[in-house]
């Protein structure tokens, strides 16, 4: 009996240790920003305001706000302070095309809805084609990718990532871009579920064209329902029934939508744009679309759906091998015209909309391309929102993140000059609390590696 007292004695110990251990770990000292201009996107700008931080949440956001003593202060003269930015979608922290990954069934990757290799050959739709809907964003991040610190460096503190290849590659996941552990850097697993058009490679015959991806996207939607009907009554009563059929990619599914996860669908052009929103209300998905190119055409058919968008700014160019003599078509020069324009049509619509990166390989990219957004007609304020609470309300986490107010995640960025001007540079960025200095020679667009994490720790570099 004393020997189990003791044992017990001990574990009790070695347990109060290491919650003694993870807390000063994850402990953040406090921090203050003073006299700086101050965008908290939820209310109107503070001139001379100051925000405090303190154990990885803001603490205190105002022109007049007490300072803890114990708090390190940045003079923000001539800064403002703007929330963390935040990528829509994308693969940051995923594993790299052939490579594997942690959890089971995720395969190799591509970005969202690339291809991926099939195991054996498809002889129909009953073989579930380019479909892990299971496979978890949050359980395949990789806090080690050498993406995260250029995309911080820039400003980019949050990203939703899903994971990659596939009709069904996954589920995506809001994750801070702190290069902590991947449990602390997710803000919130299973936020939506992406989808694809594109065959998936090695599928035989089935499907094996656009249309046969919307077949076969059609059919798995209608055996979620019937499988989830046919559940109910076998749960209700068992008894001289023959058991539903254990099919790991509907039971997936039917979480999700019970959970009212949104769906991603892609849609670049107007034919696209007006074919998923009817595919999503004849299944009464939760919708939101990504790509939209060519909503400038489509948006007041998109706001009568009252569908969210993700907006790709990865706006159409004249491909660099194209021969340039050749004559392109009058509609390819008009998209390519006119897309920028995409995200001014949606807010005098008022369709919730965020941007995404879609493959860019910088920030800089990213912002530059924000920037002709607003040169074509997209007011400044809602283009911050649309990078900040816009994209946060779009995956519910508008609690947490998105803006800069009291109790929110200390997600945050310092700018020398408008974020949306040309000569703009991020000087400081936190993430969760934690302070990041941003190296004279990185900041948007550096080369990876460059950067320091807390500390003086090397960071994690490069884009995607």
């Amino acid at each position: 009996m004393i020997a189990v007292r003791l044992r017990m004695a001990a574990l009790g110990m070695v347990w109060v240790l290491g919650a003694a251990a993870i807390a000063e770990a994850q402990s953040v000292a406090p921090v203050a920003i003073r006299n700086a201009r101050i965008v908290p996107v939820s209310g109107a700008p503070i001139e001379g305001g100051t925000i405090v931080l303190v154990n990885g949440l803001i603490k205190a956001v105002g022109p007049r706000v007490d300072v803890p003593a114990e708090a390190s202060v940045i003079d923000g003269t001539g800064l403002t302070v703007y929330p963390g930015l935040i990528d829509a979608l994308t693969d940051v922290g995923m594993a790299p095309s052939g490579a594997p990954t942690t959890g089971t069934g995720a395969g190799a990757s591509g970005g969202p809805g690339a291809p991926r290799p099939a195991a054996r050959p498809i002889r129909g739709p009953e073989d579930r084609p380019g479909s892990t809907p299971w496979v978890q964003a949050a359980d395949e991040f990789r806090a080690d990718d050498r993406k995260i610190e250029t995309w911080r460096n820039g400003g980019v503190t949050t990203v939703v990532t899903a994971p990659r290849g596939g009709i069904f590659p996954g589920q995506a996941a809001v994750v801070n871009l702190s290069g902590e552990r991947r449990e602390d850097a997710i803000v919130k697993g299973a936020v939506a579920v992406p989808l694809s058009m594109t065959p998936p490679a090695g599928s035989g015959t089935f499907p094996g064209s656009a249309m046969g991806v919307i077949a076969y996207v059609r059919q798995v939607l209608v055996d979620t329902r019937y499988t989830a009907e046919q559940v109910r009554r076998y749960e209700q009563d068992a008894r001289g029934k023959a058991r539903p059929e254990h099919d790991r990619t509907v039971q997936a599914l039917q979480v999700a939508l019970q959970a009212r996860l949104p769906f991603l669908f892609p849609a670049v052009n107007e034919t696209q744009i007006d074919r998923m929103i009817a595919l999503a209300r004849e299944f009464d998905v939760p919708t939101v679309l990504y790509g939209v190119h060519e909503g400038y055409a489509a948006a007041g058919r998109i706001a009568r759906a009252k569908v969210p968008v993700l907006v790709s700014v990865k706006w159409p160019e004249k491909p660099r091998d194209a021969d340039p003599d050749a004559d392109e078509r009058l509609r390819v020069l008009d998209v390519r015209d006119r897309a920028p324009a995409t995200p001014a049509a949606l807010a005098a619509q008022k369709v919730p909309f965020a941007f995404y990166s879609d493959g860019l390989a910088t920030p800089a990219e990213f912002l530059a391309n924000v920037r002709k957004a607003v040169k074509a007609g997209l007011p400044a304020d809602a283009a911050l929102r649309a990078l900040t609470l816009d994209a946060a309300q779009i995956y519910g986490v508008q609690d947490r993140l998105g803006s800069l107010e009291a109790g929110k995640i200390a997600n945050l960025i310092v700018v020398q000059g408008d974020l949306f001007g040309d000569k703009s540079s991020v000087k400081h960025v936190f993430v969760d609390g934690r302070r990041f200095e941003v190296p004279a020679d990185a900041g948007p667009g550096a080369a990876p590696g460059t950067g320091r994490g807390p500390g003086g720790r090397p960071g994690q570099g490069d884009s995607r």
